[in-house]
């Protein structure tokens, strides 16, 4: 028999090879919401930037900001699941939430990492040592799927429903335009905007264009949108592949769509499907940049071992050779899967996701599973199986799954007040806006 724990109490299931879907979902989404809970940083709570089994005092002090962001999204998943108790929970978030009101923060934008002790900025880079935007958007969305789920509660949670608030609306999203129509990825008080990196899409950065149109304290205007992550129209920019196609211009100019955590990270809250903008529909762009990426690894030009119907996704995360961006291109794909890629995109490609999920747990469970769900990536071509954690590629699994199984995290965050407001300023459409 299989035990899942959840919270105080322990199901027993069928045994491994008779779960059912839910069963399994159910398996894996605990395991993996274990990262930000058991796996937390001890003195903030908050998200490690990673967890190496295989190294267990390796940087256990280091918070990433997005994966705090993604961390608490799914602590709120934990919650309604009953993972973990509704009071323990609130604990832990008011915990982590403390933590960033008094953690170093850079007109309001917190840095990509930072030390669990002090909340002092851990440079990221040589030059990489202030706020981080597009992290900090990864917060916000969190944040404010905090104040909506707890706004209606007991006084503890009201009062971490209006922290959750004021924290996310301190963000001064207008600073990092730096004076022009379009958002800045970092600016630090030592370097500036030496890092000189304007925001233009389709990548993981769509989150932060929308929270900065939904600020109602530091908000931007929809010509910074048009002219920053829409380039002036330049966006639309039509490809495929095997007759799947892409409406938007990726990064990098991939011909078959970048990494996929550009379908994932901006799309834990905001809800694609209906998603559309005067260039295109994020709904479909969303679920095709998947399929494309399934597609991919079934037809596996570059013939490396494992790839498969049953074993695909390509991401963004550790490998052989070091963190790596893995696309669908041949100079993007080393033969390496994360299993984040498929299991986050559960959303669009339920069928394929689940197919991959369950010969992974079923078949290759010694190579790739630990205690805190499927290890980060693994390389059957290399035979390369290291029990290691990302935490930002941890996140989106619960978070996704959780928006598989009920929508939560959509229905909160697009239910804001302010989130419609934006999304109206920016002129976009969606089953979710009010009139």
């Amino acid at each position: 028999m299989l035990i899942v724990s959840c919270g105080t109490t322990h199901k027993k299931v069928a045994s491994s090879e008779k779960l059912t879907d839910h069963q399994l979902l159910e398996t894996v989404q605990y395991h993996t919401f274990q990262y930000f809970w058991d796996g937390a940083e001890k003195n903030s709570g908050a998200a490690r930037e990673r967890i190496h089994l295989d190294q267990p005092d390796y940087e256990t002090n280091i918070v990433a900001t997005g994966a705090t962001g993604f961390g608490i999204m799914g602590i709120i998943s934990g919650i309604d699941r009953n993972f973990v108790s509704r009071n323990d929970g609130v604990k832990r978030l008011t915990k982590i939430l403390t933590f960033l009101k008094n953690a170093e923060r850079f007109h309001g934008a917190w840095p990509h990492w930072m030390y669990g002790e002090t909340g002092k900025v851990k440079p990221f880079s040589k030059f990489d040592d202030g706020g981080d935007l597009v992290e900090t958007s990864f917060v916000a969305q969190g944040l404010i799927c905090v104040k909506q789920y707890f706004k209606n509660g007991n006084s503890k949670e009201k009062e971490l429903s209006t922290l959750a608030d004021e924290l996310w609306k301190g963000i001064d999203y207008d600073w990092y335009r730096n004076g022009k129509n379009v958002l800045y990825w970092h600016w630090s008080p030592n370097n500036q905007w030496k890092m000189n990196f304007p925001v233009h899409g389709f990548n993981e950065c769509l989150i932060m264009y929308v929270t900065a149109a939904a600020s109602p304290t530091h908000g931007i205007n929809k010509q910074v949108y048009e002219e920053g992550w829409a380039m002036n129209g330049k966006i639309k920019s039509p490809r495929s592949y095997d007759n799947i196609p892409l409406q938007f211009f990726h990064q990098g100019d991939a011909p078959h769509g970048g990494p996929l955590f550009w379908s994932h990270y901006s799309f834990l809250g905001l809800d694609p499907k209906g998603l559309k903008d005067a260039y295109g529909d994020y709904g479909i762009e969303t679920k095709n940049q998947a399929l494309i990426n399934y597609q991919w690894c079934v037809d596996n030009p570059l013939n490396y071992k494992g790839y498969a119907k049953n074993s695909w996704g390509l991401t963004s995360s550790y490998s052989i050779n070091g963190y790596a961006g893995h696309a669908p291109q041949k100079d993007r794909d080393i033969g390496v899967i994360a299993p984040t890629a498929a299991i986050s995109s559960i959303v669009y490609t339920p069928k394929e996701s689940m197919v991959a999920i369950r010969h992974w747990y079923l078949d290759m469970k010694a190579q790739v599973w630990g205690k805190y769900g499927f290890y980060d990536a693994f390389s059957e071509t290399a035979n390369w199986y290291t029990p290691r954690y990302l935490g930002i590629d941890q996140g989106p699994e619960v978070v996704m799954i959780e928006n598989y199984r009920s929508g939560l995290l959509w229905k909160l965050f697009m239910n804001d007040e302010d989130v419609q407001a934006g999304l109206k300023k920016l002129d976009f459409q969606s089953p979710y806006l009010k009139n």
